[in-house]
């Protein structure tokens, strides 16, 4: 430390010296250093911005694989020219019959079509120019095509579409692309006059048909669906409520599908508060665009969960408490946007957490406030660092988890014993699916499996915690459905067993996965959670001896060699925990020690 060489210069440094320098800010900066690489403290790599739930553009607008079942084609946006409940004004196909929509929105308030394009998947389309080779495009526009007396016939899929360059729509002739094998045998129907759809020729073996683009009335009376060959988009709002990231006052124009603010779908019951919002074409990005998110606020998020195990960490070294708070108090902090993300639920479908305290306990802090840092108290599932999405997202899976656990905090790795053998491939100790007992894999599982138990009720690959609540150790309805072959349930129970595998899987049907294979004491595991693992580690001098060691190698810049261990590794050990557990403490007297004061 170059505040430690400063005190040296002038002949002696003293504990009160070392005590004054774990006061400077330099010294958090730090120990939060420290702790980040200790935590791996980065899941920016571990939860994808997926692109489905993620708004953009003017209108802002979803543009990615949902924009399917919302419009009738992949990563295709509302129609911007056309405001929603204007829907009749201006026709994007004036020159075609049936252009005009009955109706702007549907009995339930639901936006309808304004306008259609043909799907390049299926057809390709190529701009009318009077000064094209080709005599079918040499055209002003579609009005002029639709005079035609050769070409007159192609009038239905003569298509306005917006051309950005040009800043409007512009006339394009969209025909069934020749380049591909399930469109260039199609024939026109009928084979003379104007032409209403693309068929099969006689004797054809195919299926697909293609039906001209339009607005039918009776699309009003029940819940839309797309169309074969055609995007049909949806018109846009303008609105005064601000999404919540927005920093301006302007009005926003939002396509009139993501503003809605719909609970759930009117038509069959289902929640628009799950992940499957942004395929549903009733339910919206909610109030303030709640739901949705744009680039900046992935970041946002992704860095502030980044942050809050630090700040757990920050106030345990900072107070002098004992040190391993840091893996079980229920103390935590939140800026704008997590206050934001767990008081207005936001982020389904990108991140899967369940908020950690009541809305009335989560401090409120602006979204925009992204250095402000509030402290609150989690529930009582909660345990430090351990249970922080920073962590769980970070190490996704249980065993995951333990081998961090056992890294960071007892300096143990898991790895085979050097004399371990595999049975032959055809015994049978290799088909065991309990990894705790499968031969060649319980050297490390026997350990790994029942540590990993005590995140159990913590849902792998996600930061969501399983309530017994809403999640019983058996679910009677999965059970019932996995007996009659019904693995799915309606998506109800993919957290529980609904295959069987073997005998236990069998019957273990309808169980809780992380149940499955789970002797009685590893039973207590799950529902002791981590605290009740650090309990028991605590009894061990484990974590004491690992963070012994870890702080010599962060001050001595090495590890102990097994001379130091000898002769510092116990004593600094049982003083640590005499001390109250305190890190301070702890550097004082590393940093005091004959080996610290030797070096350079």
């Amino acid at each position: 430390m170059e505040e430690y060489k400063a005190f040296q210069a002038k002949g002696s440094v003293t504990a009160e010296d070392v005590r004054a320098m774990m006061k400077d800010e330099s010294f958090y900066a730090r120990m939060r250093d420290y702790h980040r690489a200790l935590l791996r403290s980065n899941i920016s790599g571990s939860v994808q911005g997926n692109g489905d739930y993620r708004v953009s553009g003017t209108p802002l607008s979803f543009a990615g694989n949902n924009s399917n079942s919302l419009r009738g084609g992949q990563s295709q946006r509302c129609d911007g020219e056309i405001a929603q409940d204007s829907c009749k004004a201006s026709p994007q196909d004036p020159h075609q019959d049936s252009s005009t929509p009955s109706v702007c929105r549907d009995a339930q308030g639901v936006p309808m079509p304004v306008s259609y394009d043909y799907d390049t998947n299926f057809y390709q389309c190529r701009q009318l120019d009077v000064n094209a080779t080709e005599p079918e495009l040499k055209f002003a526009d579609c009005n002029a095509l639709k005079a035609s007396p050769t070409y007159g016939r192609y009038v239905n899929f003569c298509d306005n579409r917006y051309l950005a360059s040009a800043g409007k729509s512009v006339g394009y002739l969209c025909l069934p692309d020749p380049n591909k094998n399930t469109t260039n045998v199609l024939v026109p129907e009928p084979a003379t006059g104007v032409i209403t759809a693309w068929v099969q020729p006689a004797g054809g073996t195919g299926s697909l048909k293609l039906n001209r683009c339009k607005f039918d009335a009776t699309d009003a009376n029940t819940p839309w669906t797309p169309k074969q060959g055609c995007v049909h988009r949806e018109g846009y709002v303008t609105t005064t409520v601000q999404p919540y990231w927005s920093t301006t006052t302007e009005p926003v124009k939002v396509c009139a599908i993501e503003a809605q603010n719909r609970a759930t779908n009117p038509y069959n019951g289902q929640s628009c508060e799950t992940g499957r919002f942004n395929g549903d074409r009733t339910c919206g990005c909610g109030d303030k665009m709640r739901r949705c998110e744009i680039s900046d606020v992935h970041n946002a998020r992704v860095a502030a969960f980044n942050e809050e195990p630090l700040f757990i960490t920050d106030s345990v070294v900072r107070n002098d408490e004992p040190y391993f708070n840091i893996l079980t108090t229920r103390r935590s902090f939140v800026n704008g946007p997590l206050s934001e993300f767990y008081k207005q639920r936001q982020g389904v479908g990108v991140f899967s957490i369940k908020a950690p305290a009541d809305n009335a306990v989560l401090p409120t802090v602006t979204y925009a406030s992204t250095t402000q840092w509030n402290e609150y108290v989690r529930d009582s599932t909660h345990s430090g660092v351990l249970t922080t999405p920073a962590f769980l997202y970070r190490f996704p899976t249980q065993r995951a988890r333990v081998n961090e656990f056992y890294e960071a905090f007892l300096c143990k790795h898991f790895a085979p014993a050097a004399d371990a053998n595999l049975p032959p491939p055809d015994d049978a100790c290799n088909r065991e699916n309990n990894l705790a007992r499968r031969c060649g894999c319980n050297y490390c599982h026997a350990t790994i499996e029942p540590t990993g138990a005590h995140w159990g009720r913590y849902a792998e690959r996600s930061a969501q915690f399983l309530s017994p609540d809403q999640f019983p150790r058996l679910d009677v309805k999965c059970r019932d459905c996995a007996i009659a072959g019904d693995t799915s349930c309606g998506g109800e129970c993919s957290q529980y067993v609904m295959q069987a595998f073997d005998g236990d899987g069998a019957n273990s049907l309808g169980l809780l996965k992380t149940y499955l294979y789970r002797t009685a004491d590893e039973e207590k595991n799950i529902e002791g959670g981590p605290q009740a693992l650090v309990k028991r580690m605590m009894e061990t001098g484990d974590l004491e001896r690992c963070t012994v060691k870890r702080v010599w190698n962060e001050f001595l810049g090495r590890a102990m060699t097994a001379e130091e261990q000898r002769l510092y590794l116990q004593q600094l050990s049982q003083d640590f925990a005499k001390n109250n557990h305190s890190l301070k403490g702890l550097i004082e007297q590393v940093v005091m020690s004959d080996a610290y004061r030797r070096i350079d």
